[in-house]
Formats: C-alpha cells, structure tokens, sequence
C-alpha cells in the first residue's frame, strides 16, 4: 500500500495505524514521489493519497495517472478542504471527507482488496 500525503503528522499517523492493521506500508509527501515508489514497486496495489497536494499534482490527477498506468490499483482519496464528488475521481476509487475514521479507511481497504 501507498499513502501518499504532504502533511507529515497526517501521514504518520494514518501509515502507523496502517500498519498495525496489517498492510505493507510505502510513504510519499508528493505524487512525484508516489510515482517513483509505484514504478519501483510493483507489488502496490492499493493507494492512500490527500487531494489538496502542492507539487506538479493533486491527488485528483495523481490518481488519473495511476489509473492510466496501474489500472489495478485500488484508491483511496480524502481531502479536508473541498468536496469531491465520485465523478470527480476515477472509477472505483473512494472518497473520504476528513477528518475521517482510520478504522473506516483500514475497512475499506480491506473491502477493496478482495
């Protein structure tokens, strides 16, 4: 799993929970950096990513790019600062308002996984 979040509180804590939950947990600040872990990572198969984002994409257009590339990869995508509709992100992704629920997350992850 890749959790790809600028907000270095935010990502630890949502990766630690991750990880006491059971998942292989990869990190990134920024959606280049996703892209560099998802081209040397091919065993990643579900994504973590904020979509309010600086950097050379949101998470809206990180995620369009990891559909195009990696369709099988399953995403997951909160934001706290603007409402999302599911048209806006690409098919069978979620999206979560924050502050969301870790257990929710983690469940839905699993829910995805299957």
């Amino acid at each position: 799993m890749l959790v790809v979040e600028d907000e270095p509180l935010i990502r630890l804590d949502i990766a630690d929970f991750l990880l006491g939950e059971g998942f292989e947990v990869l990190e990134a600040a920024k959606a280049d950096d996703a892209i560099d872990l998802l081209e040397t990572n091919p065993q990643i198969k579900l994504m973590f990513t904020d979509i309010d984002m600086p950097g050379s994409m949101d998470g809206i257009k990180l995620s369009a790019a990891v559909r195009d590339r990696w369709p099988p990869i399953r995403i997951v995508a909160p934001s706290g600062h603007r409402a999302v509709s599911v048209t806006d992100l690409t098919k069978g992704s979620l999206f979560y308002a924050k502050p969301y629920d870790n257990a929710a997350i983690a469940a839905s992850f699993r829910d995805l996984s299957t």
